[in-house]
């Protein structure tokens, strides 16, 4: 019998299937790739409130406490806003494409430039970290004199020697200032060096000299600003026409020409400011705190023209040029986070996606066809439609998570698809096996029926309704650490989310609603003849009880074995256990055409200053090259990033092996410490949703089994991976709050078979009544761990990296998942109830 609504169904599906493939058509214009993907450089960055009240301290010593925290209190607000749009002006000034910079939480700002060159890399960490701010300031009037005692005396500031060139003399750094540089008390050492006056500054100019030689001279200048960079209108590149020098001119706005022509006109010689000397006053131009030059005011300049001279390469002046136009950020930066992929490890990851994608797919559905037949090919036909209604599922996922936590890095539009990233990816191929879940639930459902010797349409309605409950609660559960993962992820992590979300609301509505159309159109009214299906288990009669209480110790003491072993290599070394995302420093990695001994590899790092450098080959994605990560807790040492100091090393060592440095990724401690904290919180409150939930849809005494059954895969999956050596990062902490979500599926498809046998079966003792269930959901339990695994397992042989440890991770939580299921979660729910049935047994069916 055909509903009236059949054909509604019908055009509702169509029109869903019209809506997905529009968005995803041209695909090179409207998939958008993430940076793990296409390559790319990401930047974190943060405002340094320190370095503000420093540098407002330095500015004016006669401010107390409560004035400066007023004064950082007016310059932090809407500061956010402020440095958001000079960044984007920075970046696109570059000519980068589609860079994505977005506000993140405290006072930070998330930068991403895709498919960016060497040159683009360095050219936008040198813009994010100026922070442009120009000021055109007096040197001391007497500063020759000054200056030339400091020479004849012999002082010179700690860090410095002298030098000389012929008649002049200069200061020349010392190997000791890379040391005293890192001291934040050293520059305030340095600005009072020999000062005439607490108004005035000691600075230091750069010079080159014909030889190539760097020297720096010497500068007494005013604290306080004649004029700031505020009303620069432009800058542009220039030659200096005597000598061919780069330089980088100004012109000034209609405000800032009369001022400029005020300041230039009061200190020429003569001028108002300067009435006893022929000689003009020095102006010093000073950016971000650094001398650049001090030219002497010859005349008044009424152009409102400047020139900032100095030994500025091509690409030096550039960013320069680009930053003075960008504007000047209200307060100090720092970069807490840096992830750079390069275009090899992105297009390897593309085609090793796609490719487990695949492979997993066709594995599922030909097992799918090779044990449920027909029903398997109606799933089959679901499984197609899953990729066909995949996109529209992630823009409702996305709009739907965006609820959550605002991220323009998922979508600007509605009609936008979000960003698609390596683990989103790994999302999409993890919904492949999940979504075969719900018809697996189903077919043994209707398999049930035929044997109560019903007809086939009854048989297929009746499994449908009985299967309702399992499924809807299951994927619920996995919705609900989507939710998590996306609130507490970021980047990637957040794109796993939403593929994964996606794939739950799409294979839902393909297994609940198309494959039940699909039946509905071809199932005969007249049938009685059962639909042809395998079964692997038959009649199992296995006691689950009984050997829940030796199952429970057992696995109590291989998880204290597993945390000791895991407790001593991290007290150990830390850095070969924890990923960089949570102890913070830098991971890099390089091809290589040769492969060098990890000994040798260590001596020649140890040589180039990273000292604690951990070393490990591993593979990229299938069929891409082999390459080799170099991590160490430090993200600079001496003032010299970790990635530079390896590759300078490993050049040095063996340029034969020719290493490319082809990825870096730099966390701060502070970023560290908060993907931590967050991993820990996401954990909780994943546990925590999932006691509430399966509490209000059971019982508490059901949702404690549950929870400790989660609890008992977690630690026993975390304790197996760092065991066998990987490295506990982000995608291990996504891949074990996925298994939260994903393992208590089947102990809620026991819980469900449990709560409808008690109030079906009022006789039979609640001990004997559990082990019947889990014999009769046997089946099915373990054919969804078996069609997961499926589709995991391509990742596992196909993924590399990254993706490689979340398939293991999750492998391993699978069996583990089945394993507390069958002889955790129930045994711990009898021994809560003390053998009593509990109270929703006698509601009505």
């Amino acid at each position: 019998m055909k509903s009236k609504y059949t054909v509604w169904k019908w055009l509702l599906l169509a029109i869903i299937a019209v809506f997905s493939v529009y968005v995803v058509t041209p695909p090179k214009e409207k998939i958008r790739l993430g940076l793990d993907l296409q390559g790319g450089v990401s930047f974190t960055v943060q405002i340094d409130e320190a370095k503000l009240r420093e540098d407002l301290r330095l500015g004016d010593e006669k401010l107390d406490d409560e004035a400066l925290e007023a004064k950082v209190s007016s310059i932090m607000l809407n500061a956010d806003d402020r440095v958001l749009e000079v960044m984007r002006n920075r970046i696109d000034a570059l000519g980068t494409s589609e860079p994505l910079i977005m506000v993140g939480k405290d006072h930070r700002i998330i930068i991403q430039i895709p498919g960016t060159n060497e040159w683009e890399f360095s050219a936008a960490e040198d813009s994010i970290k100026s922070a442009a701010f120009l000021e055109f300031r007096l040197v001391h009037k007497n500063n020759q004199q000054l200056v030339d005692k400091l020479f004849t005396e012999g002082r010179k500031p700690r860090g410095y020697e002298i030098a000389a060139d012929g008649s002049r003399n200069f200061y020349q750094r010392t190997a000791a200032f890379r040391e005293l540089a890192k001291d934040p008390n050293y520059v305030r050492e340095l600005g009072t060096f020999h000062a005439p006056d607490p108004l005035y500054e000691f600075m230091l100019e750069e010079r080159r000299l014909k030889n190539g030689q760097t020297v720096y001279e010497p500068h007494y200048v005013l604290r306080k600003a004649e004029m700031t960079g505020d009303k620069v209108s432009r800058a542009a590149i220039e030659r200096d026409p005597m000598t061919g020098e780069m330089r980088v001119g100004l012109e000034f706005s209609s405000v800032g020409k009369t001022e400029f022509a005020r300041i230039t006109a009061r200190y020429a010689p003569r001028g108002a400011g300067n009435v006893n000397s022929d000689v003009g006053r020095q102006l010093a131009i000073v950016l971000d705190n650094t001398l650049y030059s001090a030219p002497v005011i010859r005349e008044a300049i009424p152009n409102g023209r400047a020139t900032i001279s100095g030994a500025f390469t091509a690409r030096d002046a550039a960013i320069l040029r680009n930053t003075l136009n960008a504007g000047a950020l209200p307060a100090p930066v720092k970069i807490i986070e840096k992830r750079m992929v390069g275009p090899t490890l992105g297009s390897d990851a593309i085609r090793g996606g796609v490719g487990a994608a695949v492979i997993g797919t066709i594995a599922v559905m030909v097992f799918m066809l090779l044990y449920y037949m027909y029903c398997g090919l109606i799933s089959n036909v679901a499984l197609i439609s899953n990729f066909i209604l995949l996109p529209a599922g992630m823009i409702v996922a996305g709009g739907i998570l965006s609820v959550f936590v605002r991220d323009t890095g998922i979508s600007t539009s509605m009609i936008q698809l979000p960003v698609l990233t390596l683990p989103g990816i790994a999302g999409i191929v993890l919904s492949v096996g999940m979504a075969v879940d719900a018809n697996v639930l189903i077919y043994e459902r209707i398999r049930e029926e035929f044997q109560l010797g019903k007809s086939a349409r009854a048989a297929v309605a009746a499994g449908y309704d009985r299967a309702f409950l399992a499924i809807f609660d299951s994927n619920i559960t996995t919705l609900l650490t989507g939710v998590i993962l996306f609130a507490f992820g970021s980047g990637p992590i957040r794109g796993f989310a939403v593929t994964l979300s996606a794939g739950l609301i799409i294979s839902m509505y393909t297994a609940l609603v198309v494959t039940r159309m699909v039946f509905d159109a071809t199932v005969p009214d007249g049938r009685i003849k059962p639909y042809r299906m395998l079964q692997a288990v038959k009649n199992p009669a296995f006691d689950f009880v009984r050997r829940g209480k030796a199952a429970m110790f057992a696995s109590l003491a291989v998880i204290v074995l597993l945390l000791g072993v895991f407790g001593v290599r991290v007290a150990r070394d830390h850095n070969a256990v924890l990923g960089v995302d949570f102890t913070g420093g830098a991971a890099v990695t390089f091809s290589y055409e040769e492969r060098a001994d990890i000994g040798e590899l260590r001596s020649a790092l140890n040589a180039g200053g990273i000292g604690d450098a951990a070393v490990q080959y591993q593979s990229s994605l299938e069929g891409g090259e082999k390459v080799l990560e170099v991590k160490s807790s430090h993200t600079e040492i001496d003032g010299v990033a970790v990635a530079k100091l390896a590759q300078d090393a490993l050049d040095n060592a063996m340029p034969e092996k020719k290493f490319k440095m082809i990825g870096d990724e730099t966390v701060g401690p502070a970023v560290g410490r908060d993907l931590r904290n967050d991993a820990i919180i996401a954990s909780i409150i994943a546990f925590i949703g999932m006691v509430i939930y399966v509490s209000v849809r059971f019982q508490f005494g059901f949702a404690l089994g549950g929870v400790v059954a989660l609890i008992h895969d977690v630690l026993i999956t975390f304790g197996i991976i760092t065991a066998l050596g990987f490295q506990v990062s982000l995608t291990t902490v996504a891949a074990l709050l996925t298994i939260i979500g994903y393992s208590i599926n089947d102990t809620i498809v026991i819980f469900d078979r449990i709560r409808e046998d008690l109030r079906a079966d009022q006789r039979t003792s609640f001990p004997e009544l559990v082990n019947n269930a889990i014999n009769k959901t046997l089946s099915r339990t373990l054919l969804t761990t078996f069609t997961t695994m499926l589709a995991v397992g391509s990742l596992l042989v196909f993924g590399g990296g990254s993706i490689r440890d979340f398939a293991m991770t999750m492998m391993i939580g699978m069996v583990f998942g089945t394993y507390s299921s069958l002889f955790i979660a129930t045994p711990l729910t009898l021994a809560w109830y003390k053998g009593r049935r509990p109270g929703f047994a006698t509601r009505a069916k």
